[in-house]
């Protein structure tokens, strides 16, 4: 019998690696890898990337400005960097995501997708394999309308936490959404003390409502679940456009012949009662903002996570001015 890992796919989910260490990756054959700081963070402590960090570092080291202002180009080349590497081992993209400092800078994050997008361009990458990655407040998911809009940029909206997200992304016309699974379970356990099954799973069940709902009202962009805590939560999504997984969890539906029926399905989506009304969010930001501030799972996680990869990006743009000062 296949692996349950062979199974997913054949549900018609696109599988993703969730890792910054490409050595890792080509095992599980995924089509897409995703990164974020922190995995970055995590990769770049390890001595076998050492040479991505120097040639990040190299090649800022003759250009003009201060130690900080080269420091914030080499983090830029060091995404770069791992981002070239992960992309001659899958066939398909990779995401690279925009410094969460800028999360609530329209403008900023434009042009730090850009700059990216031009660095990819002087190593002979083309736009269309890669994803810029950006956090799903309302100032990034406008910036990604405008770059994929004006530019033809494809954006990974990250950090997503409710349907108002979803539904906004969708409105933007996003190319892929990343809500993230495992993240939603914890409030939920830390909020209720109670334990879940995979099919009761607040985060499972967040994905399907936002999968239903762009398949009944026929909105094109992915949705990627993210985040995930077990295999459980996997398998409960199997028939999902696309799941982004860790190589931990990747290793155990690699071993594991358990079957994985498909869940999800577009076909059903489109007559299923329990789908809500269609609702929209276009040009109206107070509504936006008071929808998301009515859900304290998705204010808390969403400003927690900002945070979290906001801290990584300062660690990783230290050890990069300490490799310059050096």
């Amino acid at each position: 019998m296949s692996s349950s890992l062979e199974q997913l796919k054949a549900a018609g989910t696109v599988v993703v690696t969730d890792t910054g260490e490409f050595e890792s990756i080509a095992k599980y054959k995924p089509q897409d890898a995703t990164t974020n700081p922190s995995l970055i963070l995590a990769a770049a402590k390890k001595p076998e990337y050492a040479k991505l960090i120097d040639a990040a570092v190299n090649a800022v080291k003759s250009s003009s400005g201060s130690i900080e202002e080269k420091a914030e180009k080499a983090l830029d080349g060091l995404l770069v960097e791992f981002g070239k590497e992960i992309l001659k081992i899958v066939p398909g993209r990779v995401s690279t995501e925009v410094d969460a400092r800028l999360s609530f800078d329209k403008e900023a994050t434009i042009a730090k997708a850009l700059q990216i997008i031009d660095l990819y361009k002087q190593v002979g990458i083309d736009k269309e394999r890669i994803l810029i990655k950006i956090a799903s407040t309302w100032e990034g998911i406008q910036a990604a309308r405008e770059l994929e809009a004006k530019y033809g940029i494809h954006c990974n909206l990250t950090l997503l936490f409710s349907f108002v997200q979803a539904v906004a992304c969708a409105e933007a016309q996003v190319t892929l959404i990343s809500p993230f699974v495992g993240r939603i379970l914890d409030w939920y356990k830390a909020s209720t003390g109670k334990s879940y099954t995979a099919q009761e799973d607040p985060g499972v069940q967040s994905v399907k409502q936002i999968f239903d709902y762009y398949k009944k009202y026929g909105y094109k962009t992915i949705v990627m679940g993210a985040s995930f805590r077990n295999t459980g939560e996997i398998t409960e999504l199997a028939g999902c456009d696309f799941l982004t997984i860790s190589p931990g969890l990747l290793e155990q539906l690699y071993n594991s012949t358990e079957p994985v029926p498909k869940k999800l399905d577009a076909a059903a989506a489109l007559t299923s009662s329990s789908v809500p009304e269609k609702v929209s969010f276009v040009d109206d930001e107070p509504t936006f903002r008071f929808e998301l501030n009515e859900n304290a799972m998705a204010t808390e996680k969403l400003s927690e996570g900002i945070r979290k990869f906001s801290a990584d990006a300062k660690v990783l743009h230290q050890l990069l001015v300490d490799k310059l000062s050096a």
